[in-house]
């Protein structure tokens, strides 16, 4: 049999059942079927007419995203879960040009020197948040980093520090977050026919309640900002009412609505699950604690946000959690634009293509002990973008990546620095999925012991 014509090794159990698997337990799935399959492998777990083929071979995975927009397209219709969440006018629902323009208006945003405006904003709320929590209280690491990153949502993406509009947005996201939290419950997003409006108390009657909610709030927060421009603000919703494309249009309401949902649920969430297994592995695997808090404590009295920022060890702490734990499981689609060949195989047209980070991410021979959190395997080697890809890849790459990253390493800076923790639970967490996400199963139940002095940052390295 010639080569371009061997079968694509699918998944042989009945597409039902695929799709039950893939939405209760997505690790359990994607685990077996690289047993079988260590490369590529076809899935039926969407409903599509086309085929569905997961890659997670580096190789396979560079040439699908140095491909955008030749040999692949990246269409904002299958990304369509997401459409009740964040609308039809997303920068993740868009396609082509609509989309390449998009993101040119959106990106300037999330970097150069606003970046750093926020640095201050994020270590403050991290302590006001941390100093909360009761001593000797058990408390849920996933919630209380929640709590953090929509904080600094608020407060850098819509430039909301207080009052009631502010309050009653941190607590609609809030609730409208836990909708989704379980693989039950987020099963409302894969299977449309559970869409049903059955009043206020079943779970999507009570979504697109609190939907319409937040919509209301996010539109007079446009409308008040349209009558009263303030051209010194530095909030991103500022900076995207002002953003002007090549014909010298700005976003319609519509669109910074649907902008400013993908900001709170994709920066918000995402973020605090990552944030909250950084918490776990570092009590977990104690001895990681004490090499950032030494790292810290070599930058003396300099140690403001950029500097903390930009430590090894930190960084190589945080790209390990990224790793081990990549809260996005899949790259977004691509669809095949014409036949190509992938690893040998014969893709056809129209097939649909994700990347698979999370298999790639565990990949033994890329990472040894795939299973164990070692930070050192980012100080002892550069990995390509299509090793290590924890915001995806290609003209799908996540836009918030430099402020998400940024925020992580300081929260964990300043929590280590600043507290001691402790792990109430011996037991390991594991993911599970929750939304389109995997999050920690248990939440990460930790507990407070005491707050470090000055002096007590000094930590005793291990030999």
């Amino acid at each position: 049999m010639n080569q371009q014509m061997k079968p694509l090794n699918p998944i042989k159990s009945p597409a039902f059942l695929q799709k039950l698997q893939w939405v209760a337990n997505p690790v359990g799935y994607m685990e077996n079927a690289v047993l079988e399959y260590p490369d590529i492998f076809s899935a039926n777990i969407f409903n599509s007419e086309n085929k569905l083929v997961f890659v997670n071979h580096p190789q396979a995975i560079q040439e699908i995203l140095t491909n955008d927009r030749k040999k692949f397209s990246a269409p904002g219709e299958y990304n369509g879960i997401l459409k009740p969440i964040i609308g039809d006018y997303s920068v993740i629902m868009l396609d082509g040009e609509n989309h390449r323009k998009r993101r040119q208006l959106v990106m300037p945003s999330f970097h150069g020197e606003r970046m750093k405006a926020y640095g201050d904003l994020i270590v403050n709320l991290t302590k006001k948040v941390m100093d909360s929590i009761a001593l000797n209280q058990h408390f849920l690491a996933r919630s209380a980093m929640q709590e953090i990153s929509m904080q600094v949502i608020l407060q850098s993406v819509f430039g909301l520090y207080d009052g009631t509009r502010c309050q009653q947005l941190k607590d609609l996201m809030g609730k409208m977050s836990e909708i989704f939290k379980s693989p039950f419950s987020s099963s409302f997003l894969f299977f449309p026919f559970l869409q049903k409006d059955l009043g206020a108390a079943s779970p999507w009657g009570s979504f697109l309640r609190q939907r319409s909610s937040v919509d209301q709030l996010i539109y007079a927060e446009i409308a008040e900002r349209r009558e009263n421009p303030d051209p010194n603000r530095i909030d991103i919703l500022s900076l995207l009412m002002s953003a002007r494309d090549e014909q010298g249009q700005g976003l319609t309401d519509k669109e910074l609505r649907d902008e400013l949902m993908t900001l709170l649920f994709a920066g918000h969430e995402t973020t605090a699950t990552a944030m909250a297994w950084s918490l776990y592995w570092s009590q977990h695997v104690p001895e990681t604690s004490e090499k950032i808090l030494n790292e810290i404590n070599t930058l003396g009295d300099n140690n403001d946000p950029v500097s903390l920022s930009k430590l090894p060890y930190l960084t190589a702490f945080c790209n390990e959690t990224l790793r081990i734990n990549p809260v996005a499981m899949l790259t977004f689609p691509r669809v095949a634009q014409e036949q190509v060949e992938i690893l040998g195989y014969q893709i056809e047209p129209q097939t649909i293509i994700m990347g698979c980070i999370y298999l790639v991410h565990h990949r033994e021979e890329l990472y040894p002990q795939s299973k164990q959190f070692k930070p050192e395997r980012f100080l002892e080697r550069q990995f390509s973008p299509y090793e290590f890809m924890p915001f995806g890849g290609g003209v799908r790459r996540c836009l918030g990546e430099a402020l998400a990253i940024f925020e992580m390493k300081l929260v964990i800076a300043t929590i280590l620095s600043n507290y001691q923790l402790s792990l109430v639970d011996s037991k390991p967490e594991i993911p599970r999925r929750r939304g389109v996400t995997l999050a920690p199963a248990k939440g990460v139940k930790m507990v407070i012991t005491g707050k470090r002095a000055r002096q007590e940052r000094v930590m005793v390295t291990t030999a």
